[in-house]
């Protein structure tokens, strides 16, 4: 896989070709790539949600200790070709905490529980997203789903991050992750879905291991 940019570098790539419609029917409409990646999809997510089932069942009975609250997070989330739908995380927040607002980018966030600082700095909140993952909305790799009220905010080129299936992680996670805030990384996505590929997917999953086990950015 070749180097990947900087963040200042990818700032002064033109992304335009991406809102171009001869351009998207013959670079994203792919569906050989797809097939494949929707296989490796199942072929990894379910195993793992089987075999991760008991450490959830713990996670939810500490995050219940912890704090009041149910223990899962339903949120509603922009997906592919702007359609909403249900994401799931282990609750890492106050019950009280506003649903629509930034994410934290500092472990000292009073919205954060103590659990919740844990499962945010291992990344472990996350996991059940791989029901998303086997339910069809979101994928192993892809942008990180967003808020509405972010989306609503997009330009058209920022807009065209919403062309693939949003991801458990991405070039975000391993390139940016949350020493920038999501809604300032878009370009990382951009970047991705230009150079998508089997390869680099597995790349990109296979360094997101490193970036959890050291908690680079995690928040």
């Amino acid at each position: 896989m070749k180097k990947i940019p900087t963040h200042k570098e990818l700032q002064q790539q033109d992304f335009s070709q991406l809102l171009n419609h001869d351009y998207q029917k013959k670079n994203l409409s792919r569906p050989l790539y797809s097939g494949f990646k929707r296989i490796i999809d199942i072929v990894l997510a379910v195993p793992a949600a089987i075999i991760l089932l008991p450490v959830m069942i713990v996670i939810a009975l500490a995050i219940r200790l912890d704090s009041k609250g149910k223990a899962l997070f339903a949120h509603k989330r922009v997906g592919k070709n702007g359609k909403f739908f249900t994401i799931y995380k282990f609750r890492t927040m106050q019950k009280d905490a506003k649903k629509q607002a930034f994410s934290p980018t500092s472990q000292s966030d009073e919205r954060i529980t103590k659990v919740g600082k844990f499962l945010r700095r291992t990344s472990l909140d996350e996991l059940p997203q791989l029901f998303n993952i086997i339910l069809g909305n979101m994928s192993l790799v892809g942008p990180r789903p967003e808020m509405e009220f972010i989306v609503q905010t997009y330009t058209p080129i920022e807009k065209a991050r919403l062309l693939v299936k949003p991801g458990l992680t991405g070039l975000w996670q391993i390139a940016g992750r949350k020493d920038l805030p999501l809604h300032k990384n878009l370009e990382f996505d951009l970047y991705y879905i230009e150079n998508r590929s089997i390869l680099f997917d597995f790349s990109i999953m296979f360094k997101t291991f490193g970036v959890v086990l050291r908690g680079k950015g995690a928040y």
